[in-house]
């Protein structure tokens, strides 16, 4: 960690809580639209199950890059139809306010604080697999301190492929190794391992709901292990 001059961060999940803030937003569309017995958090885990088969899509060369509102849009439609919702009942505008659910989620409650500790010796950026719109928004109604927005749509490719670690690091101008992805995810960082990237996990064993069973712990010796970004800010002596 003594050579790393920028920490790039994965955003949903390990920064913000993209379940309640998704549920809380599913739950104000739902019941006028008949679905009032439907379980929000259900719908918007279901929602959550499409995302990575739609980024693969890309990342098999199957489809051309296409960034991730898009993606959610088109799997919102078609979680919508599973869950008996018509989608003749909903207008472009109620579809597309329910979609940006992913521009206004909410962050940690240590999150913010340990940017701040963070940002006094290290240059932050998302490397999430949002895009830039999404990203920006999501900062700006939040108050998330970022120096640079970056992610997939800037790198043109999505996690766990390695361009998506090793042209963050171009972009910033910095070798991998200059580089730290912090992560609630083991998966995640051991691409961008790999990628030549350090590693920081940041637990959030309540990411998936109460009975969450993955990522819990990690699960390989990263190059730091941190409770919260507060304790990975005193940790790297921010």
């Amino acid at each position: 960690m003594k050579e790393v001059q920028a920490l790039v961060f994965d955003v949903f999940g390990t920064v913000v809580d993209w379940r309640s803030g998704v549920a809380r937003a599913l739950a104000e569309f739902l019941p006028a639209r008949g679905g009032a017995h439907l379980d929000p958090f259900a719908v918007a885990d279901a929602w959550r199950r499409r995302y990575q088969p739609a980024m693969e899509e890309c990342r098999a060369g199957r489809r051309p890059f296409t960034r991730l509102d898009v993606l959610h849009r088109e799997n919102l439609e078609l979680v919508l139809k599973d869950h008996g919702i018509d989608l003749a009942s909903c207008t472009e505008a109620d579809l597309d306010h329910l979609n940006r659910a992913w521009h206004r989620l909410d962050p940690w409650p240590d999150v913010l604080l340990g940017l701040s500790r963070l940002r006094r010796k290290y240059f932050l950026a998302p490397a999430s697999n949002g895009n830039i719109l999404l990203l920006a928004n999501m900062a700006k109604r939040a108050g998330i301190p970022w120096d640079a927005v970056l992610g997939a749509e800037a790198t043109q490719a999505y996690k766990p492929q390695r361009e998506a670690y090793t042209r963050t690091a171009e972009i910033l101008g910095l070798a991998p190794h200059q580089v730290c992805l912090v992560a609630a995810h083991n998966g995640d960082l051991r691409a961008a391992r790999k990628a030549g990237l350090a590693t920081a996990f940041v637990a959030r064993p309540t990411e998936h709901g109460p009975a969450q069973g993955t990522d819990l712990t990690a699960e390989d010796p990263w190059d730091c292990v941190a409770e919260s970004f507060v304790d990975l800010a005193a940790k790297l002596e921010c």
